[in-house]
């Protein structure tokens, strides 16, 4: 990683008022326009701004502002950082601490039935797994299938609900929009059922014979009447 400058501005102050440096060589140094030093020195562009001395920070040695002074033509280096920061690590698997591994077979298969969409290096990303483990949990191989549990990830703690979110939004964008025949069955549009013959067939009501009625209760009243006599 390139060493930068710690706050331009500033240190372009403090070089124009602690050193014999030209606006071009301080200009060079701090990355600002030789115009934009000139404003600082006639007091128009520094109000409010602490001058930083590069020499504290260890950003500047005296020798070097000193060759610079009796050189106009000098370019000011950066010193050597006393303290490396080391470069930040390739991007990988999630780290997931050693409490929490064992949940993550429950994790995955969780989101593969769940979210079938997702690929194998998003699942990776989300519980920091290998693709060899999900292609097992995927094909029921795994040493333990037959006791796993689906169990969100989200819940076990192994991701956050943005990130679970991020990933399914991600691989929405690139699934193709699902088919009449995936969806099944649906309601057919209103353009098509006005088209439709309609017809209401009413049951012709039966007139209603008042002889056949009265005749029906004689006889269940004789029915009755004998059924006393047996008594």
């Amino acid at each position: 990683m390139a060493q930068q400058l710690l706050m331009p501005k500033a240190t372009a102050v403090w070089l124009v008022d602690n050193t014999a440096l030209s606006f071009e060589q301080i200009a060079t140094f701090c990355k600002l326009h030789p115009l934009e030093v000139k404003a600082i020195a006639d007091g128009e562009a520094s109000t409010g701004i602490k001058g930083l001395d590069p020499i504290g920070t260890g950003q500047l040695s005296r020798d070097e502002i000193a060759r610079a002074e009796a050189n106009p033509n000098h370019k000011l280096k950066l010193s050597e950082p006393k303290v490396r920061v080391p470069d930040s690590k390739r991007k990988g698997p999630r780290y997931t601490p050693v409490s929490k591994r064992q949940d993550r077979p429950n994790a995955i298969l969780w989101l593969v039935r769940n979210h079938s969409e997702l690929k194998d290096a998003q699942i990776s990303r989300l519980v920091g797994t290998t693709k060899s483990t999900i292609e097992q949990i995927r094909e029921r191989t795994h040493w333990n299938s037959t006791n796993l549990t689906p169990m969100d990830p989200v819940t076990l703690g192994l991701c956050t609900q943005i990130d679970l979110d991020l990933e399914v939004e991600r691989a929405a964008k690139g699934r193709p929009l699902p088919t009449a025949a995936e969806l099944g069955a649906t309601l057919e549009a209103s353009r098509e059922t006005e088209k439709l013959p309609f017809s209401y067939e009413r049951e012709e009501e039966k007139e209603i014979d008042a002889d056949a009625v009265f005749a029906k209760l004689k006889s269940l009243k004789s029915d009755r009447k004998d059924e006393d006599d047996d008594y």
